[in-house]
């Protein structure tokens, strides 16, 4: 069986489709949507729904997908953001890969994005290209075996970057599947507004302060800020990042 986790936060116009997806895939599996304190009414969509199972964590997708991990009883775990349009046998997809590549410890799917312009189009080549040397985030759809899981110490539930952190253990526990048909589609909305140029050098700085241990709260505030074109606030006297 294979468990999906659904992290969100105010995501009650995006949440139905994705549950609708889920619950036409003939393959075996479980949904689990855990909330983050959501104002809006997601986790009632989803408890209404009548597919998934809720659960409740502290707000932000490391804390969440580790929440959502530890009540997971599936033998495969995929983690999917709320905003994802999931293709018609996308999970069959997932099981026929990791049986044919039994040595597999996880993968991701190829990775598009529902904007109909040309900078969307970039977006997929940029992803695309940076894949293609082990690079890969929550916004692709990212799978594991259970016991790989557990092997490389579950998810930390770190405030930014918790997707990439999980990517890097699984590259280093051997090679990795991409599953490039069917694709799943992602939402482009959080790219709205910003240039090439910008989205390059933010994902390159955003990494480079990771790499040099900076606190992930502060890193999840720079991310926010950067994403909204503002500066990020200053932490308060004696605050912790």
């Amino acid at each position: 069986m294979i468990s999906v986790i659904i992290p969100v936060l105010n995501e009650a116009p995006r949440l139905p489709g994705l549950l609708a997806a889920l619950a036409a895939e003939a393959e075996p599996h479980e949904v689990l949507v855990v909330d983050g304190g959501s104002d809006d009414d997601s986790a009632g969509i989803a408890r209404r729904s009548g597919t998934a199972r809720v659960l409740a964590a502290a707000r932000g997708r490391g804390p969440q997908l580790a929440a959502g991990a530890a009540a997971a009883r599936g033998a495969v775990l995929l983690f999917l953001h709320a905003d994802s349009r999931f293709p018609r046998g996308g999970l069959a997809a997932v099981a026929r890969a990791l049986e044919r590549a039994p040595a597999a410890p996880g993968g991701n799917f190829r990775l598009l994005f529902d904007g109909d312009d040309p900078f969307s189009r970039w977006l997929e080549g940029f992803y695309a290209a940076i894949r293609a040397r082990g690079f890969y985030y929550g916004d692709s759809g990212i799978f594991v075996r259970r016991t790989v899981l557990a092997a490389l110490g579950g998810i930390r539930p770190l405030a930014l970057m918790e997707d990439y952190d999980l990517a890097r253990r699984l590259e280093r526990a051997g090679p990795t599947l991409c599953i490039g048909e069917p694709p799943l589609v992602t939402s482009s909305r959080r790219f709205h507004g910003r240039t090439r140029a910008a989205i390059v050098a933010g994902w390159l700085r955003i990494h480079a302060l990771h790499h040099l241990r900076l606190s992930d709260r502060l890193l999840a505030r720079l991310y926010d800020s950067e994403r909204r074109g503002e500066a990020p606030a200053p932490l308060g006297r004696g605050a912790r990042p």
